[in-house]
Parts: structure tokens; C-alpha cells; sequence
């Protein structure tokens, strides 16, 4: 050949390394993204061995960052950022303007000016969505409400993020920066308010015409009935709206992948938009993360060792121990505030993107981009041993006066029932609802359907404050703390029911409400056999509820019946899908799909003596 495939050569040997990488991160317990920097640093050119194009890797590395965007903004939902604004907001922006200081201060330090330190305090304080989904996703607690805050904090941190990475550029020369033309501070000023404007037209645009065209254009696309068109069609407008905004509008690609991403999200087709980006996305992303490693420095970072012990200290401990104090303070409980700071207290593909902005703006020194891939690196690979840690820290933490009484001023007059009045009947018989997301919703509606009483305990502030205006008893807090359960009369009380979807939590609740009522009865959301097993272990008065389970009984009892197969047979399958068999001796000629016999006769009797209380059913 008369020319060497540096192309090929560069993603071929960049995959290959990546998995291998992975492979063994993965194999002794540590994220894949460890293994795919690792692998960076040893095809870049600062070690022995092959050397990949840097430079073709970063334009690789772009394309990996446009699509990573672009499935932020697919998945971006204001009505999950609004149920846990009230947290979310606050906290986050005040989490960024610490660690955004002590970073400064570490900069300043180290001499870097204010440039520098600012570009290394922006880009600790942003964790990777990557790494905290994987963790929750790993125990179980993506929709707990330590999940929910931990995403919608995520989500904050991402808009503010993409605000930066816009203004970036044109306020770099007032720190010493090399971006723009001018360099007196009139000038600089006014290309900020260009900036500004570009920005502001583009999202003007993309939301006044995108969400109403893009939409549109990908249904009609989606109904030609080509799969491959219709992947393409979601390339071109992630890819293409992220070179529109750079070339014609000045902004960076990663605030046109998003609000790409975003617009698509907003189709009905959405879903399906993303399932085909994601192997390309995971592909690209792959090479970013590749990319970086290619850019570190074994021998810099050996040389520095006391600013590396002092990154992955402000990123570890003093992100994981601000996220808690904001968290607390703000009333939530101990649980919530250990997990939102574990999960959190790391770096990753965002930071990579301001640093490397910081780097070509001329902000950041080298060694500065060395240290944030460095904190990257071990703060990734230290976070699963934080979680480690959440239960017994939140066992100590909980039984804390201090911390207890902080809580308790902090919930105020929502941690504590009003007062009857005299001609209320004091709670007795009730039930204690566990939880207030969509199952405990559903299950309060059908106690509202007989009149029964109940309590209800949530982690929502707001849903305690709607639900006392409905009339209804509620209390703010986790429904394991003892004192919550006492104020609720777990005493006198009937029933508990556990809707919430924490693993972790449900255990403690059932043992705790036990000791102080041996005769409750208990239903229990869970999510395996296992923790049916530890349930039961605590109380024979368990019935647990398997959500999987339940969804493919039910989906199983229609599907039988639609082919024919009589009801009592049916409901005899489903039982033993449940583990419970009933007894019913299906025919050959039943479980063909046709009924038998007897179970036509079964079923003329039931319509006859019982078909009122069917329909009902």
C-alpha cells in the first residue's frame, strides 16, 4: 500500500486495547472506564511501545463526546429534574461553587493563576453520569429517592456544565487565555455578549423550530419502515446539529449534541432513537476515554505526587463530605445524604471535556490536564469502595444525637403528626404506607376506595405538604427511623406496607416496625428472592411482592387466555409462576390452547354461582 491507514490503525489497535482494558477492570472489580484510560496510556506517545495518532484520536475522541451529549439530551426530563428540584438545584450549584474555590486555591498554589485554577475547580466539580448510573444501577437504587436526587443533581451539574463550556471561550482572555482576537476587556466583553447571543439564538431556534420539525421528520422517516434510514437520519441530526452550532453559530459541539439530543427526546420515537445511537455511542466513547489516557503522563504525575494526593482529596473527601452537609441540612435523611455523597464523589467525561477546552484555550498547563486525569482515574476506581462504606456510616451516623437532632429540626412540624382534635378518633387499625412514588400512589387509591386509614410516610417534603392539605396523614422522613414509626402509632396499627423500592431500606423498616408491634402484618415490595428470604427470615408475617414476578404472571394470565385457555387453568399457571401451585390438573387438550372439557364445565359453574364477584375481581 502506498500509504499507511492511520485511521484504521487508530480505532482498530484504540478498540482492542480498550477491551482488553475493561475486560481486566471489570474482572477485578473496578469500572470499565479504568481500564479504558489505562489502556489510553499505554498506546500513547509518553510510554514504550505502539503509538497511536493523538491527534486523529482526539477528532475520534469529538465525535465520542457529540454523542455522549446527545443521549444526555435524549434522556434529559424536566419533570424528573422538577420532582426533586427543590434539593437538586440548590445543592448542586452550591456543591460547584465550593469545589469550584478549593479547586481555584489549589490552582493559585500550585501557580497556575486564575485561569488555571479555575478550569481545575470547574472540572472537579462535576462527577460522571457514567460511573453514578452504574453504581445505582448495581444496587438496585436508580428509583429510591437517594437515585432520583443523585440524577437530578447530575442533571444540574450537566446544564451548568454546557453554560460554561459556551462562555468559556470568550471570557478567556481575561484570564490570560489565547481564544479571541481582542484583548482589552471592552473587547473581550463584547464577544462574551455575542457569545451570549449566538448562544441564545440557536437554543431560540433549535426550540422554537427543532422540537417542532425534528420530531415530525423522524416519525415520517420512522414510517418508510427502513431501520438503517432511520439510524442514519438520527446520526446526521446529532452529528449535524452539533457542527451547525460550531461553525455557524460559535458554540461548542457538546451544547448542539445536546439540545440535538434534547429536541429528539421530545419525538415519539425517541426510544428507539436512542437504542440505535447507543452502539455507536458506547463505540465513541469508548475512544474518548481512550483518547485521554493517550494525553497522560506517567512520569509528570510522578513528579507531583502531593498535588495528586491533594485532587483526589478534594474530589473524594471533600465533594462526598459537602454533598452530605447539604443534603443533611436540608432535611433529607442519613441514608440519602451517604449514598447522593458516594456516588458522586468522582470525575469523569465532563471533566475530560473542560479540561482539554481549558488546554486549547491555553488556561490549563499541561500538568494541570495531567492531575485532572490522574483524579479521574483513582477517583473512579476508588468509588466502588466508597459504597462500601454507605451502610455502616449510615448505621453510626443515624444513631447520632447530633445528627439526629439536626434532622429533626430540619423536618420541623412535618417529622410529627398534628394534632387530634376532639372529635377525631385516634389511629387505630391503620396502615402505614411506606413510600409515596407511583406504587404508593396506586396503593393509596385503593385504600381511599374503602375508607381505610392510613398513614403515609415519604422522603418527598412536597408530598407530605399536598398530602396533609388533602386531608391525609403524612410524615417526612425514612420510614426505618423508630421515632417516625412511634409518631406514626405503629403500635396500634394493622398493617405496613413497604412500596418503596430500596433494598437496603425495607429490612430495617420490617424489623424495626416488629419490635415495636409483634402482631403487624407486613406487604413488601421486593426485587428478588433473596431479599424475600432475609424478609421472611425477620417476620413470618411477610407477604412479599416481587414486581418482575407480578408483571409476567400478569402478562402470562392474558396471554393464555387470549389463546383460549379457560380461566381457573389459567390462574392455576400464574400461581405456579408464583411458586404456589394450586392444584389444577391441566389437560393435554388445555394446554394445547383449546379448553378442555372439564374446564368448560368449571367455567358455566363459576359463571353461575360466582360471576357477580368475578367481574368484580
Amino acid at each position: 500500500m502506498d500509504h499507511e491507514p492511520v485511521l484504521i490503525s487508530t480505532i482498530a489497535v484504540g478498540l482492542m486495547a480498550a477491551f482488553v482494558g475493561g475486560f481486566i477492570a471489570k474482572r477485578i472489580g473496578l469500572p470499565t472506564i479504568v481500564g479504558y484510560i489505562v489502556a489510553g496510556v499505554l498506546l500513547g506517545p509518553f510510554t514504550p511501545g505502539f503509538r497511536a495518532d493523538v491527534d486523529l484520536a482526539l477528532e475520534l475522541a469529538d465525535i465520542g463526546i457529540i454523542l455522549l451529549m446527545f443521549g444526555v439530551g435524549i434522556h434529559f426530563s424536566l419533570r424528573d429534574l422538577a420532582a426533586v428540584r427543590g434539593i437538586a438545584i440548590p445543592g448542586a450549584l452550591i456543591q460547584i461553587v465550593i469545589a469550584t474555590i478549593l479547586g481555584l486555591m489549589l490552582g493559585l498554589a500550585l501557580g497556575w493563576g486564575i485561569g488555571g485554577g479555575l478550569v481545575l475547580g470547574l472540572s472537579l466539580s462535576v462527577a460522571s453520569t457514567v460511573v453514578l448510573l452504574r453504581a445505582l444501577t448495581d444496587r438496585g437504587e436508580v428509583d429510591t429517592a437517594q437515585g432520583q436526587i443523585a440524577i437530578g443533581w447530575l442533571i444540574v451539574e450537566d446544564l451548568v456544565t454546557i453554560v460554561i463550556l459556551v462562555l468559556l471561550p470568550t471570557i478567556a482572555p481575561l484570564m490570560g487565555g489565547t481564544a479571541a482576537a481582542s484583548t482589552d476587556t471592552l473587547g473581550t466583553l463584547g464577544n462574551v455578549a455575542l457569545g451570549l447571543g449566538k448562544a441564545a439564538l440557536f437554543v431560540a431556534i433549535m426550540v422554537v423550530a427543532g422540537t417542532r420539525l425534528v420530531p415530525r421528520l423522524l416519525t415520517l422517516v420512522s414510517n418508510q419502515g427502513s431501520k438503517e434510514l432511520f439510524t442514519l437520519a438520527v446520526l446526521a441530526i446529532a452529528i449535524g446539529f452539533a457542527y451547525l452550532s460550531s461553525t455557524v453559530f460559535g458554540v461548542s459541539f457538546a451544547l448542539g449534541a445536546f439540545l440535538a439530543g434534547a429536541v429528539v427526546g421530545e419525538s415519539d420515537v425517541s426510544h428507539q432513537a436512542a437504542a440505535d445511537a447507543l452502539p455507536l455511542r458506547d463505540a465513541f466513547a469508548v475512544l474518548f476515554f481512550v483518547s485521554v489516557g493517550m494525553l497522560l503522563d506517567p512520569s509528570t504525575l510522578l513528579e507531583m505526587p502531593l498535588a495528586i494526593a491533594a485532587v483526589v482529596f478534594l474530589v473524594v473527601v471533600a465533594k462526598a463530605i459537602t454533598k452530605f452537609a447539604i443534603i443533611a441540612v436540608f432535611g433529607y435523611p442519613v441514608r440519602v445524604a451517604v449514598t447522593v455523597g458516594a456516588g458522586l464523589a468522582q470525575i469523569g467525561e465532563f471533566s475530560f471535556i473542560l479540561g482539554t477546552l481549558g488546554l486549547s484555550l491555553g488556561l490549563l498547563p499541561q500538568e494541570g490536564f495531567q492531575l485532572i486525569v490522574a483524579g479521574a482515574l483513582l477517583s473512579i476506581a476508588l468509588n466502588p469502595l466508597l459504597f462500601h462504606f454507605v451502610d455502616p456510616l449510615e448505621r453510626r451516623l443515624r444513631d447520632n444525637p447530633l445528627m439526629t437532632r439536626l434532622l429533626e429540626w430540619r423536618a420541623g412540624e412535618l417529622a410529627h403528626l398534628e394534632p387530634e382534635t376532639a372529635d377525631e378518633a385516634p389511629l387505630r387499625l391503620h396502615a402505614i404506607l411506606c413510600g409515596y412514588g407511583q406504587v404508593g400512589r396506586l396503593v393509596a387509591r385503593a385504600l381511599d376506595r374503602r375508607g381505610f386509614t392510613y398513614v403515609v410516610i415519604t422522603q418527598q417534603r412536597a408530598e407530605v405538604e399536598a398530602l396533609r392539605a388533602r386531608g391525609i396523614e403524612a410524615l417526612f422522613g425514612e420510614a426505618s427511623n423508630i421515632e417516625l414509626l412511634e409518631r406514626a402509632h405503629v403500635e396500634h396499627a394493622r398493617l405496613v406496607i413497604v412500596a418503596s423500592s430500596d433494598p437496603q431500606v425495607s429490612p430495617l423498616i420490617v424489623e424495626r416496625a416488629k419490635a415495636l408491634n409483634p402482631a403487624l402484618d407486613f406487604v413488601v415490595r421486593t426485587n428478588g428472592d433473596e431479599e424475600t428470604a432475609q424478609l421472611r427470615s425477620i417476620s413470618p408475617k411477610v407477604q412479599a411482592v416481587h414486581g418482575q414476578r407480578e408483571l409476567a404472571v400478569q402478562m402470562a394470565r392474558y396471554s393464555l387466555r387470549r389463546f383460549g385457555v379457560n380461566s381457573v387453568e389459567a390462574e392455576a399457571i400464574a400461581q405456579g409462576l408464583r411458586g404456589r401451585p394450586v392444584g389444577a390438573v391441566l389437560s393435554p387438550r388445555a394446554s394445547s390452547g383449546r379448553p378442555s372439557l372439564g374446564g368448560r364445565l368449571r367455567d358455566i359453574s363459576r359463571r353461575l354461582t360466582g360471576g357477580v364477584a368475578d367481574t368484580r375481581r
